[in-house]
This record gives C-alpha cells, structure tokens and sequence, in this order.
C-alpha cells in the first residue's frame, strides 16, 4: 500500500483494499524472518536512559503544576503532564511485551511503575492487550478495541447507545472509546474466575494503582490547591493521556483502506498482524518523544522488537510485505477524513459507511426488498 494520496473528501461505501487477502496462506513466522537480528537486540542502557528522560520531564512538569501561581497557569502544565503520562506509559507498555528487558522482575517493577500516572493496571492491561488485542488483531469477536458497528448493529442499537457509539467515533470524542471499552469493564470492573485472578496477580496490581491514586490525589489536595489540585495534578493529565492513547491506537488499526472481520475464516495471524496495522509518518520530534507509538506494523509483527528499533524493523518489512503495508503521512487533513469515513463497517462486503448516508441506504434496501 505505501504512502498514500488520498482523496480530500469521504464518500460512502468505500471498500478495502482487497489485497490482504493474498497474506492468508503466509504465515506469520515467514514475515517475521524478514527482520535482521539487529531488531531485537536490546540495550538496558537504552531503555534506563529513555525511562529517566520520561520520568524527568513528567517531574518538572508537575513541579510546575504544583508551584504555578494561578489556576490557568496549573491547568496549563497539567494539559502538558498529560503528555508527559503518555511518554511514559508507551515505555512501561513495551516493558509489558518483554521488549525491553524480556519478562523479568526488572520489567515488572519498573513497567508497574511506569504506568502508573496513567492510572492504568500493569497486570490487567498484559492480560487484556497482549493475548486478545495482540493474539486477534481486528477480529471482532476477541480483539474489541476500535471495532466498528455494522450499519445493522447500530440500527438496532438504542438511541443512547448510538449516541454514545457516534462520540466515541468522533475526533474531539475519540477519547471515551477507551475509558467505556478499555479502562472500565477490562481494569476497574474485569472480573475473571478466583484463578485467573491469583495466576495473574490482579488484585495486586489494583491495590497498587489504588495506592498510587489516593497518595497523589492527597499530595495534590495539600499542596496544590486543594480539589483543584487534584483536578490539574491527577485528573486533567488522565483525561489527556486518555485521549492520547485512544486517538493513537484508532490511527493505528482504522483506515478506508484497512479491514475488520467477523468471521474467523476470513481472518488470519499474517492479516491481522500486516494488513490491519499501520505505519504513520510523523515529525521527528514526536517520533521520538512518543517512542515511535505510530510506527505501529513491525510491532504487531513481533512485539519483543524494542520501541528504539521500529524505525529498522519497518525498513526490514519492505522488500517482504511492504504492498500490504499501509504507510502515510500524518496530515490533521487526512485524520478528518479517517473519522468522516470510518463510522460504520459492512462485514458482509467489506465496506465503510458515514453515519449520514444510513436513511438513504435503510431507504434503498426497502424499495429493492
């Protein structure tokens, strides 16, 4: 697929690009050699070193939250903390893959760390992210992040819930998809049997994250305002980095020309991982403070490749599956176009459908009935 120029409007009923159809016999091991031994390997002075420089900027910038002299000037850096919260939470996310220092105690400790601005749960997000988002990439049926409705599923949802489902899939309302679908029912409220539980240290990891909310929440209550302390020292950088994430794992799996499956016999380990993946070209300072968070495709093709080999690892897939590769240049043009295009999937004949074409289709399928 490669750089694309695509159209400047949306229209409805676009199809797919049928070609990933070609990498159901590959199989995923077959792609993964395609990558040097360079890719993975691993420097722990690498990854000490960007994790200090995360820590280090999510320090002084809640420095300032905690010592500016007005509400506004707080809010501010409280915005930019949120940020700060993402940096690190795509390092402890790596760390969770075993890319950074393998799964070891090491990773644990500072990957639980790491992630915990984020008021994320270390061990219930490798549950949840590692085996369905990572095992089924864009299979609906086990990997729910981002999946679309068909335009039949939201005519027959209730008008609350297509009310919420058109926020969710709206630019400035991206951010919600990730609190109701992600955050709530797959941390706070996932509830599995007693052994899974134990076997994953669950319980562990949320009185950890319980923890760490309360002593922040109470430092920012004393010395940063009062609840408009923890409003811009914990609430406000959540909300952001919550936004963050959602935004950049929806650019990560949902383009006019990328498929979503409903059907396990459509769907295969090499689609999911290549075809359903993207690389997105950023300025290079974002590049790098994100860690590379939109060089998404060799990620899913094996995700123990460290985030400061994705640059290598992408070249590497090239000569092998770049035609399936969807790649493009970050423009705020093309990611309007993304969200006026991508809000209804027809899993039947692979196409994406705009929320306002739907009384004319509904229409259509009467009079042909």
């Amino acid at each position: 697929m490669a750089l694309l120029d695509a159209p400047s409007t949306p229209v409805s009923g676009v199809p797919v690009d049928p070609g990933y159809t070609e990498l159901r016999k590959v199989k995923l091991g077959t792609v993964r050699a395609a990558f040097s031994p360079e890719v993975y390997r691993r420097s722990n002075t690498k990854a000490l070193a960007w994790l200090a420089f995360d820590v280090a900027v999510y320090a002084v910038l809640l420095a300032a939250v905690y010592l500016a002299p007005s509400f506004w000037l707080q809010l501010l850096f409280g915005v930019l903390l949120g940020f700060a919260v993402a940096m690190l939470f795509v390092w402890a996310h790596d760390a969770a893959h075993g890319a950074l220092f393998g799964f070891t105690k090491t990773a644990e400790v500072l990957g639980t760390i790491a992630m915990l601005p984020s008021i994320n749960m270390y061990r219930l997000w490798i549950y949840g992210h590692n085996k369905a988002h990572h095992g089924f990439t864009s299979f609906t049926l086990i990997d729910w992040i981002w999946a679309p409705k068909s335009p039949e599923q939201y005519q027959a949802a209730s008008r609350w819930s297509r009310f919420v489902y058109r926020v969710e899939r709206s630019l400035p309302g991206c951010g919600v998809h990730y609190v109701l679908r992600v955050w709530w029912p797959a941390m706070v409220k996932f509830n599995p049997p007693a052994d899974v539980r134990r076997r994953n240290h669950f319980t562990r990891s949320r009185l950890i994250t319980l923890a760490y909310v309360v002593v922040a929440s109470a430092l920012a209550f004393l010395f940063a305002g009062g609840i408009g302390g923890v409003v811009v020292a914990v609430l406000v950088p959540w909300v952001v980095f919550t936004y963050f994430l959602a935004f950049a794992v929806y650019l990560h799996h949902t383009h006019p020309s990328l498929p979503f499956f409903d059907e396990r016999d459509d769907w295969s380990a090499s689609i999911g991982q290549v075809a359903c993946a993207t690389i997105v070209r950023t300025p290079k300072v974002f590049d790098t403070l994100t860690h590379a968070i939109l060089i998404h495709t060799p990620h899913h093709v094996d995700t123990k490749i460290p985030f400061y080999r994705l640059h290598r690892a992408a070249a590497d897939l090239q000569p092998v599956v770049g035609d399936h590769i969807l790649e493009y240049q970050f423009h705020w043009s093309e990611v309007r176009r993304i969200f006026k295009t991508c809000q209804l999937y027809d899993y039947r004949d692979n196409t994406w459908h705009r929320f306002r074409d739907e009384p004319a289709r509904i229409a259509a399928g009467i009079e042909n009935a």
